[in-house]
């Protein structure tokens, strides 16, 4: 009888199907281009699809959840939820190591930036490893971002004595260098502040700042990258990770890639001139209405001048606050690829 029923018990275990594994997703700002066009299809579509069922995904935004900024990725290495993403820049508060990531003016194309990304990801895993109990799955980004003004402004110069919402502390270092004010403004605020005169100016991406409907409430667009890529970690919880099977990790690693991180990058470039089209009326709007802000050229001067502040002056903080040997990793890596150097 015991025989019997230890063949009986084997049979039914292999006639039954494997568990669905699930997986609770907490995607990034659900009103910008990111999220619909490539967050949404991967985690609702692509993988469950690739998965042939075994992968099961419940998809919300921190937005649509009103999770803290700061938030997000602590309460993932706490396994509130098995999957996050959003700007990198938004956890620097709990990891100051990791403004490593975003450095502005280092790149200024897509595949620049994407070779930054890729030099600094064995950091960027090490800090959620450390930081958030956290394993990275992918880094993509929000097009470049730049300057809206609701205040008549010609060159880069004109932003001294202004008060600017930047997009990270890095950004708003380098503000405080230029002469600027940095303010601290949530990105959903902006557009009051803008309105009220809270802020003369703010930091975002072009497309983010057209979705946004900052067009309403700025006159002049500096497209100057002062905000970096605003790079988009998507992390999942380290426990979770390791309680998969070493199929489903392979099958998650490999769609991220060709399903959500390759599309993102791929459009990254060609946004910023679509972005600005639809912000200035200058050239074909694809996204809609063409708008009417006024576009400042950016000079060489202008440029050089950013840059040269950023390497003697913010890079150099930044090295000091992050410590250990942050320095010298992102010199080794970071720094090689965009031909910098923090002395």
């Amino acid at each position: 009888m015991k025989k019997l029923i230890s063949i009986l018990a084997a049979t039914t275990a292999l006639a039954s199907p494997a568990l669905a594994e699930d997986l609770s997703v907490v995607g990034s700002w659900s009103s910008l281009p990111l999220h619909n066009q490539y967050e949404v299809p991967f985690w609702s579509t692509t993988l469950p699809e690739a998965s042939g069922g075994d992968i099961n995904v419940e998809l919300t935004t921190h937005n649509q959840m009103s999770l803290g900024l700061g938030d997000i990725y602590p309460l993932l290495g706490q396994g509130v939820y098995d999957v996050a993403m959003t700007v990198a820049d938004y956890a620097v508060a709990d990891a100051p190591e990791l403004e490593g990531l975003d450095v502005p003016l280092v790149a200024l194309t897509a595949d620049e930036a994407r070779a930054m990304v890729d030099a600094a990801r064995p950091m960027v895993s090490d800090i959620y490893r450390d930081r958030f109990n956290s394993h990275v799955l992918a880094i993509a980004p929000y097009p470049p971002q730049v300057v809206f003004c609701n205040h008549e402004i010609t060159n880069l110069a004109d932003l001294e004595g202004l008060k600017v919402r930047a997009s990270g502390r890095m950004t708003a270092k380098l503000l405080e260098a230029l002469g600027a004010e940095g303010v601290n403004v949530s990105f959903a605020e902006v557009p009051g502040a803008l309105q009220n005169g809270v802020v003369d100016c703010a930091v975002t991406g072009a497309g983010s700042g057209y979705s946004a409907g900052w067009w309403e409430v700025s006159t002049h667009l500096l497209p100057i990258p002062l905000g970096g890529w605003d790079s988009v970690v998507t992390a999942v919880n380290l426990d979770k990770w390791n309680s998969l099977s070493a199929d489903n990790q392979a099958l998650i690693s490999s769609e991220i890639v060709s399903g959500f991180e390759d599309p993102a990058w791929a459009s990254a470039q060609d946004a910023l001139v679509n972005d600005i089209a639809c912000l200035t009326g200058n050239g074909e709007c694809p996204s809609g209405d063409a708008r009417s802000m006024t576009l400042v050229e950016v000079s060489d001067a202008d440029f050089e001048r950013a840059r040269d502040i950023l390497t003697t002056e913010v890079l150099p903080e930044w090295a000091e606050r992050a410590g250990g040997d942050w320095a010298a990793r992102w010199n080794e890596s970071v720094g090689a690829v965009v031909g910098v150097t923090i002395n």
